[in-house]
């Protein structure tokens, strides 16, 4: 497509001469601004969908992927509905739960809680609690008086394996002194560690008979947990599984409605970093053309010699679009390269960079995971590539396009 002489020349173009200098520094600038700004879009796309996968992941191991609710917050028959929902197509299976929030006390320290009573066939069906047991048993859970707490909870409380804590419950016993909550002294059989900040600071697992007890469900249950062999085929099983709640007490939410704060944020983050970090290759792209009309102005002398000797004007232009796109393209490739070798490393330079500051970088209470998780995909990296290589070429185009309609004759003339 380009000839040697043509490659030839656009090098000498490029170079720095003493003359040119200030042309060629331009060139430099633009080419940085392409590399970073491709670096970057890189990495903050990779952290973007690594912090969704990790959310999702997380959100979807402790909590289900349907979730069957009572508008009285009380399923009746439950037995019967969950072996209907077993039955559907695509379902993996469900399970009986009850769901509360509770205030807990140790150690004259108060916080809120929520209370997730399931049985222990259940709860070992949960990997993400299960393979992050950081000390005790998960079969504590078969003693009526044992629960499984999360890290932070029992770092807050100051709590360990075999300690008592209490779980204060809204629900009211009536005494001959008036009506007072129930209160009642667990031990705590096992500690989780999901990695979810929100989760390991709030959430507790109870043995689901005593719960039924403590929170006089007696028969009865809060929520219905439904898990999908095929997660694509969430909104087909929403709708069987509608069809089989014919009593309209009860109701059916996904995963992704009972998050959408979260799902929502992220997509509308995710969108507006994109916009805001292409600004960088626009305005690097700006400065390629910039830095060309320059070099095409200073070149008029050779452009008209070249004509002269016999080269057509689409060699002119294709010798300043080996200029101007070079520099697009070595930075675009540069800017890959950096982008994806932070990415593959970002936690290892977070753990770095806070270590030489002695300061937190990512901060779980406010981002709600433990670490900066970072995930590169294909498609992302493809598609930013692309752009930066499209913009850098559209951007070369008009300069390119000016140098080969100078006229030898007009600019000889005062020669």
């Amino acid at each position: 497509m380009f000839s040697k002489l043509e490659l030839l020349i656009a090098w000498r173009y490029l170079r720095s001469r003493r003359k040119e200098g200030f042309i060629s520094i331009t060139a430099i600038f633009s080419f940085i601004g392409i590399m970073i700004g491709v670096a970057t879009l890189i990495i903050v796309m990779a952290v973007m969908n690594g912090f969704r996968h990790e959310l999702v992941s997380r959100i979807i191991g402790i909590n289900s992927h349907l979730t069957v609710y009572s508008k009285s917050n009380s399923i009746n028959d439950y037995q019967n509905i969950i072996a209907n929902i077993d039955n559907l197509e695509s379902v993996k299976y469900a399970n009986a739960i009850i769901e509360k929030q509770v205030m807990i006390s140790a150690s004259k320290i108060n916080q809120g809680a929520l209370v997730k009573a399931i049985k222990y066939q259940d709860l070992i069906t949960k990997d993400l609690i299960i393979n992050n047991i950081i000390i005790g048993d998960a079969s504590s859970l078969n003693n009526k008086n044992n629960v499984i707490i999360g890290v932070n909870i029992a770092k807050s409380l100051n709590l360990n394996i075999g300690d008592q804590f209490k779980i204060i419950s809204a629900d009211i016993n009536e005494t001959i002194l008036g009506s007072i909550p129930r209160i009642k002294t667990y031990k705590v059989g096992a500690i989780f560690e999901s990695g979810m900040y929100e989760y390991d600071s709030s959430t507790i697992f109870m043995n689901f008979n005593m719960a039924q007890i403590h929170f006089k469900y007696k028969d009865n249950i809060s929520a219905i947990e439904i898990f999908l062999e095929d997660l694509s085929k969430i909104n087909d099983v929403k709708n069987n599984i509608s069809q089989l709640l014919f009593n309209n007490n009860l109701y059916i939410n996904d995963w992704q409605e009972t998050n959408a704060s979260f799902i929502d944020a992220l997509k509308v983050e995710r969108t507006a970093m994109f916009l805001i970090l292409t600004l960088i290759i626009l305005v690097a792209a700006f400065n390629v053309i910039s830095s060309m009309i320059m070099l095409v102005n200073d070149k008029k002398k050779n452009i008209a010699l070249l004509r002269t000797i016999g080269m057509s004007k689409s060699e002119i232009m294709r010798i300043f679009l080996i200029c101007g796109s070079s520099i697009g393209f070595i930075g675009t490739f540069i800017g890959l390269i950096i982008g994806t070798l932070f990415a593959s490393n970002i936690n290892d330079i977070k753990i770095w960079l806070e270590t030489a500051t002695n300061t937190t970088l990512f901060d779980p209470t406010i981002y709600f995971l433990s670490n900066l998780p970072a995930k590169l995909s294909l498609q992302d990296t493809l598609f930013i590539t692309a752009m930066s290589l499209i913009i850098s070429f559209v951007a070369t185009i008009y300069p390119a396009y000016k140098a080969s309609k100078e006229r030898p004759a007009d600019i000889l003339r005062y020669e």
